[in-house]
C-alpha cells in the first residue's frame, strides 16, 4: 500500500491514543506529515466513495489476507458493469418500491473496500424497498436475483428501510452465475422490527462480493442472516451499528463449503448507544479438497454504550480431509459499565462420543453422521422463522451430506 492511499481522508490521531490499544489493524494506514500511524481498530479503517482511494488489494492486507484475491479480479477493475449480467424479479416487491431518489442512499453506507466503492460508483440507484410507518408485513418480501452469465460483471445497490414501528422480513435470494459486487444499505428506524436474509445459492462459477451496512435506531431491532451454500467465491460482510438506545441486533450465519468453494464473512457489530444488545452466531460445515470458509468477527463497545450485553461466536464442523476454516473473533470494550460481553470460536471434526452413542443404539455410522450435522446446522435454520425457506435449506443440507456419503 502506498503513502498516497487514502490520502484524501487523512485524520489526526491524538498522541495519547496512539499507544493505548492492544490490537493494531494494518488493513489500512493513516498518514500524517512524515509519520506513519497504524490504524488501531476496525472502526478506524478509512472509507471512501471514490474507488481511486483504495489501492488494489494484494492479499497481504488484514481484510484481504484470507481471500483469494486473484479470483475477484473482475470486481476490482474500475470499469462499468454489464446491465444484462443480472436479472432481478421486481414483481414480488413492487408494493414496497420507492420512486427513484438518489439522495436517499448513503444515510449510513460508506464503502470500506474497493468492490463496495466500485458498486457505489457504477450501480444504478433505484432499488429502494421501504416498509411504511406502523405497517406489519407478515409474508416475507422476497427479491430474487439471478446471474445470467458467469463471464459478465454486474454492480448492485439496494436500500432497505423500515420506518418507525414497522415490522417486516426481506429476503435477497441469489441464483445463477455472474461476477456481482453488491452494496446493501439497511436502516431500521425507531421501534421497528426488521429481518434481512441474504441467501447465496449461486452456481459454482459465480463470484459474489457484498457489503451490508446497517444502522439500528432507538428501541429498534435487526435480525440479519447470511446463508451461503453456492458460489465459487462468496464474500458477504455485514456491518451493523446499534446507534439508538435500547436497540438490538442478532446476526446469524450458515455456510456449507464444498470442494473448491470459498465462503467468507467479516462481521462488524458496533455498540454505540446505551443499553444495546448484540448476539452473533455463525456456523459452517466444510467438505472436500480446498473447501475454505473464513469468519472474522469484530465487536466494538463504544464509550457511550453503557449497559451493553453482547456475545459473538463462530462454530465450524470439518467433515473431510483437505478442508480449512479460518475463524478470528475480536472484542474491544471502551467502557467499564456493561452487563456482559464475550466471544468464542471453535473448529473441529465429528464428536466421536456422539457417534458412538448413536451407533450403540443401532444407528448406522452414515445415519449417525447425518444426524450430527443436521443437529449442528439446524440451530441456525430454525431461527429463520420461515417454514418454506427452512425446508429448502434443510433439503440442501441433506443433498450436501448425500454427496459426502457417496
Amino acid at each position: 500500500m502506498t503513502a498516497q492511499t487514502f490520502a484524501s481522508e487523512q485524520a489526526a490521531v491524538p498522541a495519547e491514543a496512539q499507544d493505548t490499544h492492544a490490537h493494531v489493524d494494518p488493513a489500512a494506514q493513516v498518514f500524517a506529515a512524515d509519520k506513519t500511524i497504524p490504524v488501531q481498530t476496525r472502526s478506524e479503517r478509512p472509507h471512501s466513495y471514490d474507488p481511486a482511494d483504495f489501492g488494489a488489494p494484494t492479499g497481504r492486507e488484514v481484510n484481504w489476507k484470507h481471500t483469494p484475491v486473484a479470483q475477484l479480479a473482475g470486481l476490482l477493475t474500475d470499469e462499468p458493469g454489464d446491465d444484462s449480467a443480472l436479472s432481478i424479479d421486481l414483481d414480488a416487491v413492487e408494493a414496497f418500491l420507492v420512486s427513484e431518489d438518489p439522495d436517499a442512499y448513503g444515510q449510513f453506507f460508506r464503502p470500506e473496500d474497493l468492490p463496495s466503492a466500485l458498486a457505489w460508483k457504477h450501480a444504478r440507484r433505484g432499488l429502494h424497498l421501504r416498509v411504511e410507518k406502523d405497517d406489519e408485513i407478515d409474508a416475507p418480501i422476497v427479491l430474487r436475483i439471478d446471474g445470467t452469465d458467469a463471464g459478465k460483471r454486474g454492480f448492485g445497490q439496494i436500500l432497505i428501510e423500515a420506518m418507525p414501528n414497522s415490522r417486516a422480513t426481506v429476503v435477497l435470494d441469489h441464483h445463477g452465475a455472474a461476477q456481482y459486487a453488491q452494496n446493501v444499505e439497511i436502516i431500521a428506524r425507531d421501534g421497528s422490527r426488521l429481518t434481512v436474509v441474504t441467501v447465496q445459492r449461486w452456481d459454482d462459477e459465480a463470484i459474489h462480493a457484498a457489503s451490508h451496512q446497517a444502522r439500528v435506531d432507538r428501541d429498534a431491532s435487526l435480525t440479519h442472516f447470511v446463508v451461503s451454500f453456492g458460489g465459487g467465491v462468496v464474500r458477504v460482510n455485514p456491518n451493523v451499528e446499534l446507534a439508538g438506545a435500547g436497540s438490538e441486533a442478532r446476526l446469524y450465519g450458515l455456510s456449507y463449503a464444498d470442494a473448491g468453494q470459498h465462503l467468507e464473512s467479516q462481521v462488524y457489530l458496533h455498540h454505540k448507544g446505551a443499553h444495546t444488545t448484540g448476539d452473533v452466531l455463525y456456523k459452517g460445515a466444510l467438505q472436500g479438497e480446498s473447501a475454505h470458509s473464513v469468519w472474522i468477527g469484530d465487536v466494538l463497545i463504544g464509550p457511550d454504550a453503557t449497559g451493553t450485553d453482547s456475545y459473538e461466536a463462530n462454530r465450524n464442523l470439518v467433515l473431510t480431509e483437505g478442508a480449512r476454516a479460518d475463524s478470528i473473533p475480536n472484542l474491544e470494550i471502551e467502557t467499564g459499565d456493561i452487563l456482559g460481553a464475550g466471544h468464542a470460536s471453535a473448529t473441529g471434526r465429528f464428536d466421536d462420543e456422539q457417534l458412538f452413542y448413536l451407533q450403540a443404539r443401532g444407528i448406522t455410522e452414515e445415519e449417525a453422521r447425518r444426524l450430527v450435522v443436521l443437529g449442528f446446522l439446524s440451530d441456525i435454520v430454525q431461527r429463520l422463522g420461515m417454514p418454506s425457506l427452512e425446508e429448502e435449506l434443510l433439503a440442501a443440507i441433506e443433498s450436501e451430506l448425500a454427496a459426502v456419503n457417496a
